[in-house]
């Protein structure tokens, strides 16, 4: 009569970092993208917008247009105010390259609140290092006496 094999019990841990592993990477890449596809609708409104005479006039109606036309199709995440942050986010980090995968877009979103750029680059760097979530970079800058 043949004895099964005693299981080696660390594979249920192995499996699970595996999963785990695989399901962070994931979820990374697509904040990555969602990301990046924000830069470049703001990239493609700032550019839009240089093409208008009267800037500032035209600024406020181009995000006003574009919302109205996106905002049906894909909801909330494209309102007035969101291509607003687009357009900032790309004026804020005008070089592609320099929009770091580490970062997610809520992490952007906190960081353009900052006006410094030693600062935000602070940030940026402390954030990749110390692997901050997003609640801990705001408790980071808010913590900061000058932003």
């Amino acid at each position: 009569m043949n004895k099964p094999k005693i299981i080696n019990p660390e594979i249920i841990n192995d499996l699970v970092a595996i999963i785990e592993t695989a399901k962070s990477t994931a979820i990374r890449s697509v904040d990555f993208h969602r990301v990046q596809m924000y830069w470049n609708i703001g990239k493609r409104v700032f550019e839009e917008e240089q093409e208008g005479k009267e800037r500032a006039e035209y600024a406020k109606y181009l995000t006003k247009y574009i919302a109205q036309q996106l905002k049906p199709i894909y909801g909330s995440s494209y309102s007035r105010r969101q291509i607003e942050l687009f357009r900032q986010f790309y004026r804020t980090f005008p070089i592609a390259n320099a929009v770091r995968s580490q970062l997610n877009w809520t992490q952007y979103k906190t960081l353009l609140r900052v006006s410094s750029e030693d600062k935000r680059e602070f940030y940026i760097a402390e954030c990749i290092k110390n692997n901050w979530r997003s609640r801990q970079l705001e408790r980071q800058i808010n913590s900061s006496p000058v932003q």
